[in-house]
C-alpha cells in the first residue's frame, strides 16, 4: 500500500510538471515571434469592447447594461475571450502534436487540460486591464469580488469537461470542427456578454439561466454591480459544470482508444 501511494503522488507531481511544461511552451510559441508580445491577450476583449461600447452608448441610446458601461462589458469579454479561444483550440488539440500523443505514457487528458491552463493564464495577464479600466471609469467595488475565484473555478471546470467532450470528437469526425466555431459565434450573442440576463424580456432571462456562461458572468460582474447577481443562473450554472465535467469524462474515456488509432 505504502509503494503505491508514492507512487501515485509520484505521478500525480510527473502530471502536473508536464502540465505547466506544455502550457509554458504554448506560450513562449505563441509570444516568441509576436512583436507586440503580451498585448495580444488584450487587444482583441480591448478593440471588441471599445466597438461595442461606441455602437450602444455613442450611436443608439444605450437601454441595456449598468454604468460604466465599458467595465460592464470588458468584466464579460475577458472570459469569453478565455473561454472562445480554448474552445477553438479544442477542436486540433490532438492534431497538432500526434506525435507526443501517440508515444507519451502521460494521461491524454492532458492535451486537452494545457489547453484550459494556458488560455487561462493568459486571462490573468488581462486582469490589469479591467481594473484600469474599473478606475478610470468610476466603477464601484462590492462584497461580490470575492465571487470572482469562483467564477475563475467554474471556468475551469466547464472547459475541461468541454475539452474532453469536444477534443476527442473532433478528432473522429472533423466536421465538428467548422460546427464549433459556428455554434461560438451564436453562443456569443446567446450570452450575456453586451446585456445582462434582467435586460432580457419575458422568459428569457429563465432560458438564459440555462446557458453555464451565464451563471458564471455573473459571477464575475457582480464584484462591480451587484444587481446582476442572479443565484438561479449561478446555481445552475455550478450544477451544468460538473455534469459537463462528468460526461467530458465518460466520453474521453470511451473514445481515447479510437482516437490514437485515428492519430
Amino acid at each position: 500500500m505504502p509503494t503505491y501511494v508514492v507512487g501515485a503522488r509520484g505521478g500525480t507531481r510527473r502530471y502536473l510538471h508536464s502540465l505547466w511544461l506544455l502550457s509554458a511552451r504554448d506560450l513562449r510559441v505563441r509570444y516568441s515571434t509576436s512583436a507586440l508580445g503580451y498585448l495580444w491577450s488584450v487587444l482583441d476583449p480591448l478593440v471588441m469592447s471599445g466597438i461595442y461600447w461606441f455602437v450602444f452608448t455613442q450611436v443608439f441610446d444605450r437601454s441595456v447594461g449598468e454604468r460604466p458601461y465599458i467595465v460592464f462589458l470588458i468584466t464579460a469579454l475577458l472570459p469569453w475571450v478565455w473561454f472562445n479561444s480554448a474552445v477553438s483550440d479544442f477542436t486540433r488539440a490532438f492534431q497538432k502534436d500526434a506525435r507526443l500523443v501517440r508515444s507519451t505514457a502521460i494521461p491524454r487528458s492532458i492535451w486537452v487540460n494545457r489547453i484550459v491552463l494556458s488560455k487561462g493564464i493568459e486571462f490573468l495577464f488581462s486582469l490589469p486591464v479591467l481594473v484600469l479600466f474599473a478606475v478610470f471609469g468610476g466603477a464601484t467595488v462590492s462584497w461580490g469580488i470575492l465571487l470572482f475565484p469562483v467564477g475563475v473555478l467554474l471556468m475551469i471546470i466547464f472547459l475541461v469537461g468541454l475539452g474532453l467532450l469536444v477534443a476527442p470528437l473532433c478528432m473522429l469526425w472533423s466536421d465538428l470542427e467548422r460546427t464549433t466555431k459556428l455554434i461560438l459565434r451564436a453562443l456569443f450573442y446567446g450570452s450575456p456578454i453586451i446585456y445582462g440576463i434582467n435586460d432580457l424580456p419575458g422568459v428569457f432571462p429563465q432560458i438564459a439561466a440555462f446557458n453555464p456562461l451565464s451563471g458564471i458572468f455573473t459571477l464575475f460582474r457582480v464584484g462591480f454591480f451587484p444587481d446582476q447577481w442572479d443565484g438561479g443562473a449561478v446555481a445552475i450554472s455550478a450544477g451544468m459544470c460538473v455534469a459537463s465535467l462528468l460526461v467530458g469524462l465518460t466520453v474521453f474515456r470511451s473514445l481515447e482508444r479510437p482516437v490514437l488509432k485515428e492519430l
